[in-house]
Order: structure tokens, then sequence, then C-alpha cells
């Protein structure tokens, strides 16, 4: 019995293993790859460069805007987050702690917001913006970023609201704080782990989203960063490596972000699921 039971260890070992380096292993490959000439990329793709060249980071910078593009990109991210995160903590605490009419139907129409694909409402979401003349602008892509990453965040702040005991709030009263008061300087910081996992999942979605920043601006200037890398793609050729050395650009502040965060994102998930 003791050897099934440490040959199935060994066994679930190697797979998290093997998962593992299914994960960091186009992480390295892209890094490597970024420091190849064209012509030895095309050569071996696998193959460890002769010789370390920067070439295709310049021309990543040369090519396209790309301080227009991370200014978007960040414009759009430091917006968005901080909007996400306050509405889903109000509303997630008062479908929490307050019982109102049509409390069943909003919590309802709110979690459809989960279940609908986002890429489907592409084109309605077009045609709107287009009669209210809300193309083409720095402000956009923030309504559509709120909006679709709100439903979730609820969820998550809801669920982590309801472990949170009901005497704190009465104690913080009872001490003549008030409702506003309350909420900001006693939940709030409660909820910290929360807020910190919703901040960084949506920093994640909201940095690397394509769609709706390709469709809803056309202005070189707002392009964001996922926007700008289709600037490698000629009709007759692509630069390669140029391409891969703009994805290491692009993706180099979220992987950072969350190996720094990493902990934060772990304990505001379990936390969560535990109080849910």
């Amino acid at each position: 019995m003791r050897f099934i039971y440490g040959l199935f260890k060994v066994i679930g070992n190697v797979l998290i293993f093997l998962f593992t380096l299914s994960a960091i292993l186009p992480l390295f490959w892209m890094m490597y790859s970024s420091l190849k000439t064209n012509q030895e990329f095309s050569l071996d793709t696998l193959k460890l460069p002769s010789s370390i060249t920067w070439e295709n980071f310049q021309s990543a910078f040369n090519t396209g805007r790309l301080s227009d593009a991370l200014l978007s990109s960040v414009f759009n991210t430091v917006i968005s987050v901080p909007l996400i995160v306050f509405c889903a903590f109000v509303i997630g605490y008062f479908f929490t702690r307050f019982k109102f009419r049509g409390q069943s139907l909003a919590y309802f129409v709110l979690l459809i917001g989960m279940l609908v694909p986002l890429h489907a409402l592409l084109v309605p979401l077009f045609v709107q913006f287009k009669a209210l003349n809300m193309l083409d602008t720095r402000w956009t892509l923030i309504l559509p970023y709120v909006a679709f990453n709100l439903p979730l965040a609820v969820f998550l702040f809801q669920s982590f609201i309801k472990g949170i005991p009901h005497d704190i709030e009465e104690a913080a009263y009872i001490d003549g704080s008030s409702f506003d008061r309350t909420l900001f300087y006693v939940i709030f910081p409660i909820c910290m782990p929360m807020i910190a996992t919703t901040a960084i999942l949506n920093v994640l979605h909201t940095w690397n989203e394509l769609p709706f920043a390709l469709i809803l601006n056309k202005s070189i200037s707002l392009y964001t960063l996922p926007v700008w890398l289709t600037f490698f793609s000629g009709q007759f050729a692509t630069d390669y490596t140029g391409k891969i050395a703009g994805l290491v650009i692009t993706s180099m502040p979220t992987i950072i972000l969350y190996l720094l965060f990493t902990k934060q994102v772990m304990n505001g998930m379990t936390a969560g699921a535990v109080k849910g």
C-alpha cells in the first residue's frame, strides 16, 4: 500500500514538473530567440543564438510608435483597474450586507456577464459606440474594460466579504464611526488580499487585451501594445525576431508584476474560497 502511494506521489510530481516546463520553456525560448538574427532564426528556431544581438530591440523601438502604444496601455490600465476594484468592492459589499427589492434580479443580470462570450459583443458594441460618437478617443476602451471585468470582480468581493463578521462593523458604529468611514477605513483594509488579487488579474487582462483595442480605436496614436505588435507583419514578409523582441517588451511588465505579487494573488484566491 505504501509502495502504491509512493508511486502515485512520484507520478504526480513528474506531471507537475512537466506542466511547469510547458509554462517556462516558451518564455525561455522567447527570450533567447529575441537575441537572434532573422536568418539564424529561419535556419533553426530552437537553436540557441550563436552570438547575442540587440538589433531586434532597436527595431522594435523604431517600428511603429512604441511610446504612444506604451502610453495607451498604461493609461487604460491605470484608469480602468482602480475603477473596477472600487466599483466591485462597493457593489459586492451592498449585495452582501443589504437586502433590497430586485436584488436577486440585479445579481443575476450581473452574473450573466460572466457567461456571455466577450467577442460576441464586439460588433454590437462597435455599432453602439459609432452611433454615440464614442469611437477613437482616449477614453473609448475604459467603459468596455470596466463593464466586462466587473462581474467576476463583484463575485470575488462578495464571496470574501461574506466571511467578514458583522461584529466588526457594529463595533465601529458603537465607537461613533459613520457608514462611509466604516466602509473605507475598516472593511476596505480587511479586503486587501482580494483587492490585490482583483487588481492583478485585471491588470493582466487589460494590458494584453487585443480585439476591442483593435476595433474601437483606429488612430495610430491610440494603439495599445498588443495592437502595436501587428506592425511587424508586412504583406510579403514578417520580421519574426523583431516581433519576438516586441513580445518580450510587451510581456515583461506583466511577468514581473505577477512574480512580485504571486503570494498576494494566492492568498486572495484562497481567502475568498474559504470565506465564501
